[in-house]
């Protein structure tokens, strides 16, 4: 197993690190977590493409632990009432799509589609509200919103692309 694919991997166990450290009220700490698992996330993908590393299991493994990560989060958010149900519906809905979809497609022999700016920056995003929101600090959920929108943007790109790499009509 090369260096992404170990970074990737800590992404998984830094979820139940995140949801202990924020179930016990550190939301400070449990705030690091979640930012060490993102500064991960960046550097993964970056030392794989600049020593030609990239993996089909790197390349599954990166984005399903990202949206367990972020689905972990956005449930807790919920749990703790920082979170108004209808923006973790419209989240849930579309990290569980993007994970159902990326296997079926995957299982199916399809190629997958790379990370796109959009997405890059709906994560960027996403990361900003979930700061705002955690330390209860003005404009976290609109700024979500801004995300979530962005995020079905990034969803849509993602699709069009997949249908002309795959050749699906």
């Amino acid at each position: 197993m090369n260096v992404p694919n170990l970074l990737t991997m800590s992404r998984f166990v830094l979820i139940p690190v995140f949801l202990v450290l924020y179930f016990e009220g550190y939301a400070l700490a449990a705030l690091l977590t979640l930012l060490l698992a993102g500064f991960t996330d960046f550097l993964d993908g970056y030392l794989a493409r600049k020593n030609g590393q990239v993996t089909v299991t790197g390349s599954m493994l990166d984005p399903l632990a990202d949206k367990l990560m972020m689905l972990s989060v956005i449930l807790s958010l919920l749990i703790k009432s920082v979170l108004p149900l209808s923006a973790f519906i419209a989240m849930a809905f579309r990290e569980l799509g993007m994970i159902v979809g990326s296997a079926v497609f995957y299982f199916r022999g399809f190629k997958t589609v790379p990370a796109n700016g959009v997405g890059k920056a709906t994560t960027i995003i996403y990361y900003l509200a979930i700061t705002l929101l955690m330390l209860e600090l003005p404009g976290g959920v609109p700024v979500l919103w801004g995300g979530i929108a962005l995020s079905f943007i990034a969803s849509f790109i993602y699709f069009m692309k997949f249908r002309k790499i795959n050749g699906v009509s």
